[in-house]
């Protein structure tokens, strides 16, 4: 996942194609449910306090707008952020340029909807 010519070859149906990428989507789908019918059998946090479990079900339009620039995001730089953290660490630069266009899309972001909700 680190390497982000496997994730361009995994998005490339038409040429390359590269499908061992969908085994690590797996694996981690796996992991995450485990974590989730954990997590669902527990009444309070690991180390205490109250446990707090999203209920929220609908699909907004940032959610959608969101999802949709991560993805184009990952498919042209061929990184998600934890592997582009790896990356940077491995001494892959564009690693680099694309957590500082993650954290200033974070700022964006986050700016946008501090207005918003000011606003409202």
């Amino acid at each position: 996942m680190s390497n982000p010519q496997k994730i361009l070859n995994f998005l490339d149906i038409t040429g390359y194609w590269d499908p061992s990428l969908i085994f690590v989507m797996g694996g981690a789908i796996l992991v995450g449910l485990g974590g989730f019918y954990l997590v669902s059998k527990r009444t309070e946090a690991f180390f205490g306090g109250a446990l707090h479990i999203p209920t929220r079900r609908d699909i907004s339009k940032p959610l959608v707008i969101g999802s949709l620039i991560f993805g184009a995001g990952w498919g042209i730089a061929g990184f998600c952020p934890g592997p582009a953290i790896v990356a940077l660490g491995a001494g892959h630069l564009k690693a680099l340029v694309f957590i500082l266009a993650m954290l200033a899309g974070m700022a964006l972001c986050n700016r946008f909807f501090t207005d918003h909700k000011k606003s409202a």
